[in-house]
């Protein structure tokens, strides 16, 4: 695969989560049936479930509830769901959870051709599981700040906590670091529109969640492995898989 961009022109990579770099489907669909089930509401197929995920725990959460019958409509109700739901994949989010092949090899890639190169998480996955998953999956490391869906007042496709981590990133490293110089590494359309919104550049991960959504957004590269990351920016892998 050529390379899509210059790694010399590269200031800031601001990766996605869910999707992206972890594979946790599993456990938010478990995690959304029990709550179901807690509220006496049948559970859903896995499919059905999957495609709330990646606009934050409130949008799944209503989603499945829009999806399940007998789910009352009053606003409350949806509160108490997602707060089960929240308490209940704070206890199982790594019980099926794991990094997707070719994520290590590709991030140790960009860090040895890139020493100084900041990366961060941005994912609409509330903040306090996203970081505890990044601690127990060893991904924390390669990430200057991991910002979630409760990070700021608006979630993605709003660009504000992009904007936010291009300030902090330019305060690390000295330099100002301009939208054109930072890509959104995401697995949905609601990554490749947060990186247009931004202004800034996309590489569409096709072996996520949401893989037509991603094409549709028109990312300005697709990744069909993590391993592509690497490929995409001209650096080199050592060897092929973790």
């Amino acid at each position: 695969m050529e390379s899509a961009f210059l790694a010399t022109d590269l200031r800031l990579l601001v990766f996605d989560l869910d999707g992206t770099l972890i594979d946790s489907q599993v456990d938010l669909v478990n995690s959304v049936n029990a709550t179901l089930e807690a509220f006496h509401l049948q559970p859903l197929d896995h499919p059905t479930v999957a495609t709330y995920i990646g606009d934050g725990a409130a949008v799944l959460i209503r989603g499945a509830l829009a999806q399940a019958n007998g789910a009352p409509p009053e606003e409350d109700f949806a509160s108490h769901a997602l707060e089960y739901f929240l308490e209940y994949y704070k206890v199982h989010k790594l019980d099926f959870t794991y990094v997707y092949d070719g994520v290590f090899a590709s991030l140790r890639a960009i860090r040895r051709a890139l020493p100084d190169l900041p990366m961060a998480i941005l994912t609409n996955k509330p903040f306090r599981p996203s970081r505890a998953i990044c601690d127990a999956l060893q991904l924390s490391p390669f990430f200057f700040q991991n910002y979630g869906g409760d990070s700021f007042i608006n979630k993605k496709p709003d660009p504000e906590g992009f904007f936010q981590l291009m300030e902090e990133a330019s305060a690390l490293t000295g330099l100002p670091i301009q939208a054109s110089q930072t890509i959104m590494i995401g697995d949905s359309g609601v990554d490749i529109a947060t990186a247009k919104a931004a202004g800034a550049r996309s590489i569409g991960c096709q072996y996520g969640l949401s893989p037509n959504s991603v094409v549709a957004a028109a990312p300005d590269a697709l990744a069909e492995t993590p391993l592509d990351w690497a490929a995409l920016l001209g650096v080199l892998l050592e060897q092929e898989g973790d």
